[in-house]
């Protein structure tokens, strides 16, 4: 779990990964990426490891993903927590001998009651579907062996989840029956339609070649 500054969160995420103990060997790791407040503190407490990199999504989830073992990775951000039956769908999908060639995303909800949420969940759950292109905030499991044979998550500053998934490749991305509720917190401060169209206009020019450090300072 990469994180930065999610004390506010971080308890809420950590408690629905450790729903997981008792059905897996889990090894719940937070990637602190520079924390000023009590990020690291609620993590430990929360019953995770930690490790300290250099600030950036990116290098964040390559430096986690080196510092665990396992057979299976499972990334969520730090203002995600899972829901649903979200431990059984994993088991279900980690226990089909195919699906070592495969990768898994959860179905996206954001912690806001406003129809612009459910509207902007309708989108995601589409582009994900049609184009191949859950991003972080859905979550990712995949086996360690495809991940290592893909070349891992890159050290971007944005964008590097949709560097990854463009590697795992749509046919190989499926859809987990469980929610991976997020924080609206940047919808809500920028509004849902600037704020998706902003997205849409970083992405648009990440695919024209434009850099992700360049494009950072447009996302905000």
């Amino acid at each position: 779990m990469p994180a930065l500054n999610g004390a506010a969160m971080i308890d809420a995420t950590l408690a629905s990964l450790n729903a997981a103990n008792a059905a897996f060997d889990t090894d719940i790791l937070v990637v602190d990426g520079g924390s000023t407040d009590d990020t690291i503190a609620r993590a430990q407490a929360g019953g995770a490891r930690t490790i300290a990199t250099a600030p950036g999504r990116g290098g964040q989830l390559a430096a986690g993903a080196a510092a665990v073992a396992g057979d299976w990775l499972l990334f969520v951000h730090g203002d995600t927590r899972l829901e649903d039956d979200w431990v059984g769908a994993v088991g279900n999908f980690v226990r089909a001998p195919e699906n070592v060639g495969r990768a898994g995303y959860f179905r996206l909800a954001f912690d806001d009651d406003v129809a612009a949420a459910r509207r902007l969940e309708r989108i995601v759950a589409w582009r994900a579907r049609t184009f191949g292109l859950p991003y972080g905030d859905q979550g990712l499991l995949i086996a360690r062996a495809l991940y290592d044979s893909l070349g891992g998550y890159r050290s971007l500053v944005l964008m590097e989840d949709v560097d990854f998934v463009r590697r795992i490749g749509r046919r190989r991305l499926i859809a987990l029956p469980a929610t991976a509720r997020t924080s609206a917190k940047r919808y809500r401060r920028g509004g849902y339609l600037r704020r998706s169209a902003r997205n849409l206009f970083c992405l648009a020019l990440y695919y024209l070649g434009v850099s992700p450090r360049l494009l950072r300072h447009l996302y905000g």
